[in-house]
This record gives C-alpha cells, structure tokens and sequence, in this order.
C-alpha cells in the first residue's frame, strides 16, 4: 500500500513524441508571429490576433489534455487573461488595462500553484530584487502609472515565488516571465534596448509555455 501511494505521488514522465504534438499550434502560431513581425507603430487586429494566438493554443491544450482540476483550470484562466493582455497592449492607450489582464492573470497562476510548500526562503530575494528595480524604474514612469506599475510588479513577484516554491517547469517559467516583463519595462519607460522586443516576446512564450506545461505533470509534493 504505501509503496503504490509513493508511486502513484511521483510525476509521469511525458511521452516526448505526444508532447511534441500538443505544443505543435503553439510552436507553430509562435513561428507564424516571428515571420510576420508586424510593426510596433501600426497596431491593427491582425496584429493582436497574431501576438494572442500562441497564448490561445496553449489554453486550448491545457483545457483538452491536461489532467482536470483546480491547476488545469487556473492556469487556463490565467493563460486567458494574458490572451487579452496581449490583445489591449498592442493599443498604447490601452496600456493599463493591459496591465490590469495581466496582474489578473497572475493571480489566477498563484491560484493554481498554491501554498504548499510555502518555501519562505525564495521569498525574500524576489522582493529584494522587485523592489530595486521598481525603485529604478519608478523615475522614468509617468506620475499615474507609478502606483499601478508598482503594484503589478508586487503581484508578479508573488507569482514568481509560487512558481519557483512549485519547482520545474513552472520555476522557469515564472523567472522567465519576470525576465520578460522587466526588459519590456525598460525598453518602455527608460530606453529602447537593442532587440529589446525580440527579447520581450520569446522569454514571453517560452514562460507561457512552460507554465503551461508544468499542468501535465503531477501535484506538487504537500511536504518540503
């Protein structure tokens, strides 16, 4: 009995050819947005359809083969959320309520990663490392995005944790997400980076993707 209850606890490893095959819309709508590359200065429908497309395959792939559950459901809430964040950035006016999609999305990624285990220690260095870079950025930003940007930045350290508490694939797709969001805070705000959006956009999808992922494989560990 306790030897099933071990086995039955660990993660089952994923067929590489039938993994292949799920992420292939994925894969493939990623590809079709990097062939495109439609310019920043032009923002259009197709545009956004092309920059939403991979989060929507991805969504669609949790909610059809990955295990049913709260983890498959918040994931696809959040993967959707960013769907729509993805859709209002391409519109600059629409910038905070971009914003807002994605801070939501966020929320429902802490929903589904959970509390367990709590792993305080990887904690504080994410705040550490949030709180230095919000203090740099905050000069740059205009007087009414600073409370919001701030607060963004909070939520995303907060997923960042659960992430990395939940270990791989999810861990690297939080830093990743991190990874992403700082550079296009940057690139935004204080200074275009040379290939700053090519950047922003493949540590955006490899996250995405590797959030996503993470829904194939078993529950966490309840114990640290």
């Amino acid at each position: 009995m306790e030897a099933r209850g071990r086995e039955a606890g660990r993660k089952r490893p994923l067929d590489p050819l039938l993994l292949a095959l799920r992420l292939l819309p994925f894969l493939t709508s990623c590809a079709l947005y990097f062939l495109l590359w439609l310019p920043e200065e032009e923002p259009s429908w197709m545009g956004a359809l092309a920059k939403c497309l991979p989060i929507l395959c991805l969504a669609g792939g949790v909610h059809v083969a990955a295990p049913p559950g709260p983890y498959s459901r918040g994931l696809c809430r959040g993967l959707l959320c960013s769907a729509l964040g993805d859709v209002l950035l391409v519109w600059p006016d629409c910038f905070v309520f971009g914003m807002a999609a994605f801070a939501l999305a966020h929320v429902f990624y802490v929903q589904a990663l959970g509390w367990v285990p709590i792993r305080l220690a990887l904690l504080g260095p994410g705040l550490v490392v949030s709180g230095l870079y919000f203090r740099l950025l905050k000069p740059h930003l205009p007087a009414e995005l600073g409370l919001p940007v701030g607060l963004y930045i909070a939520i995303l350290a907060l997923m960042q944790w659960r992430a990395l508490a939940r270990g791989s694939p999810a861990a690297l797709g939080g830093v990743l997400f991190s990874v992403s969001d700082a550079v296009l805070g940057w690139d935004t705000f204080v200074r275009p980076l040379a290939s700053g959006r090519l950047t922003v956009m493949v540590t955006y999808y490899a996250a995405q993707g590797l959030l996503a992922l993470s829904a194939e494989q078993g529950r966490p560990r309840r114990a640290d």
